[in-house]
C-alpha cells in the first residue's frame, strides 16, 4: 500500500478508537468516515439502514461488481487501557476493531481510487450495528443490495492470538449461529431468616443453571460443536431478604439446525421441571442472530489468492469460531467468503470484548492491501451463474452438516 497513506490511517483509527459509539447510535463515527471519504475524493452515499454508509468506485468496460465491507460499531464495555487513544466514552469502547475494519476499508477504497488497472464496480460498505445483529438486516431492507449491485461480497476481521498479518481463509464454516436466551424465575418473596416460608428463585437458579451446563455434555453429540453460556444473573437487593425473581440471561451457539431445535427443547424441559421442584414461574425468551458464516468454494479461493498475491502467510487450517457476526446475512442471497487476519498475540487481556483490547495498528497495511488485490481479482473472474447466486449449494458447496436458518432477530453478538 501507499506508506504515505498509513499515518493518516492510523490517526484516523485512533480518532475512531477513542470516539466509540453503540449500534445503531453510530451518528458521529457515521459523519467522519463520511468526511474521510470526502477527503480521498470517493463518491458515497449515507443514511443507508440507519447510519449505514456505502462508498462506489465504477469504472466503465465491464459489468462485474464486488462489495467489501468493514463494520462500524462499539461495544458497552469499560476501556482499561492508558493509550493517549484510549476511549473517551464512559462505558463504551473498540472492544473488537471495528474501528480498524472500518479504516482499513477507507484505505483499500484509496488505493482502488489511485489504481487505473481495474475496469467495474466496487462498493464499500460500511455497516452499523454488527454486535446487536441489525445492521446487515437493515442495510439489506433499505435496499443494498438494488441500489448497489454486487455479484459477491467479502469482509474480514482481526483475529488476536493469530500471527499478525496472516490471512486465515475458512472452506466452508466460519462463525456459528449464535443467539441470546433469557429466563426469569418467579418466586415468592420473604425474610431471610424465614426461607420456609418463601419459594427461593435463587436456589432454583442454581438448579437450574447446572441443569443446563448438562445438555452439552450429556444432550448433544460430542461431534456436534454447540456452546450453552450464562453470562448474566440478575437478582436481589439486601442480604436478608429471598428476592420474588432472579433472572439469568445467556448465549446460545450452534452451526446445525436441527442440533439447535434440540437443545432449545432439552432447555425448555429443565426450566419447566424447575418451576414445578421449586414452586415457581418462569418467563422464557430465546432469540436467535440466525445464521451461520459459511463461505462458499469459489469465493475461498479467490479470498486465498489476494492473500498469496500480496505475499502474506496465508492459512486454511483453523477451525471455525463459534463467536458470530451479521455478515452472515449478507451473505444469503450472494456468494462470499470472510476471512480473519491476525492481529497478533491476544496475551493475557487482548481477546475480543475484553477491556485492554486494542486494534493493532501494524496489521492496516495486510488488511488494506488484501481487499485491494481481492477486488481486483474478483473483477476479472467470471461472473456467478444465476444457479449460484440463487444457492450457494448449487454452485457446489455442499453445506449438508452445517445449514443455516432464520430465527428472531437477536439484540446481543
Amino acid at each position: 500500500m501507499d506508506n504515505t497513506l498509513l499515518p493518516r490511517l492510523t490517526e484516523w483509527r485512533r480518532h475512531l478508537h477513542a470516539h466509540p459509539e453503540l449500534s445503531e447510535k453510530e451518528t458521529k463515527t457515521s459523519a467522519f468516515l463520511q468526511d474521510r471519504l470526502r477527503e480521498l475524493g470517493i463518491p458515497f452515499e449515507a443514511g443507508i439502514g440507519g447510519t449505514g454508509i456505502v462508498a462506489t468506485l465504477s469504472r466503465p468496460g465491464s459489468n462485474r461488481s464486488v462489495g467489501l465491507r468493514g463494520d462500524i460499531d462499539a461495544l458497552p464495555i469499560a476501556e482499561r487501557n492508558d493509550a493517549a487513544h484510549a476511549s473517551q466514552t464512559p462505558g463504551v469502547m473498540h472492544a473488537c476493531g471495528h474501528d480498524g475494519h472500518a479504516v482499513a476499508l477507507l484505505g483499500a477504497a484509496a488505493m482502488l481510487a489511485a489504481d487505473p488497472d481495474w475496469k467495474g464496480t466496487i462498493q464499500f460498505i460500511f455497516q452499523p450495528a454488527e454486535e446487536n445483529g441489525a445492521g446487515a438486516k437493515a442495510m439489506i431492507a433499505d435496499g443494498l443490495f438494488e441500489r448497489f449491485p454486487m455479484e459477491r461480497i467479502f469482509a474480514f476481521h482481526n483475529w488476536p492470538g493469530l500471527e499478525a498479518g496472516t490471512v486465515a481463509v475458512h472452506d466452508g464454516p466460519v462463525m456459528a449461529a449464535g443467539g441470546r436466551w433469557q429466563v426469569t424465575l418467579h418466586g415468592l418473596a420473604g425474610h431471610a431468616a424465614i426461607p420456609h416460608q418463601t419459594r427461593d428463585p435463587i436456589l432454583a437458579a442454581a438448579h437450574l443453571i447446572m441443569g443446563l451446563h448438562t445438555i452439552i455434555s450429556r444432550n448433544v453429540d460430542p461431534c456436534d460443536a454447540v456452546v450453552l453460556s450464562i453470562g448474566q444473573i440478575q437478582g436481589g437487593v439486601v442480604s436478608n431478604q429471598i428476592p420474588e425473581s432472579v433472572t439469568l440471561i445467556g448465549t446460545l451457539r450452534t452451526y446445525r439446525q436441527e442440533v439447535r431445535e434440540a437443545v432449545i427443547k432439552r432447555m425448555e424441559s429443565l426450566i419447566a421441571g424447575t418451576c414445578e421442584a421449586y414452586g415457581m414461574r418462569a418467563d422464557v425468551e430465546i432469540l436467535s442472530t440466525g445464521r451461520a458464516i459459511i463461505n462458499t468454494s469459489a469465493e475461498v479461493k479467490l479470498a486465498i489468492e489476494a492473500g498469496k498475491a500480496i505475499g502474506a502467510k496465508v492459512r486454511t487450517d483453523l477451525r471455525p469460531s463459534t463467536t458470530g457476526d451479521d455478515f452472515s446475512f449478507l451473505i444469503r442471497d450472494r456468494l462470499g467468503a470472510y476471512v480473519w487476519i491476525g492481529n497478533g498475540p491476544a496475551g493475557v487481556d487482548g481477546e475480543l470484548h475484553n477491556a485492554r483490547y486494542d486494534f493493532n495498528d501494524a496489521i492496516l497495511p495486510v488488511a488494506i492491501d488484501w481487499m485491494h488485490a481481492l477486488a481486483k481479482q474478483v473483477l476479472k473472474t467470471a461472473a456467478p451463474s444465476h444457479n449460484a447466486m440463487a444457492s450457494p449449494d448449487a454452485a457446489g458447496r455442499i453445506v449438508a452438516n452445517f445449514q443455516s436458518f432464520d430465527y428472531l432477530p437477536d439484540k446481543g453478538k
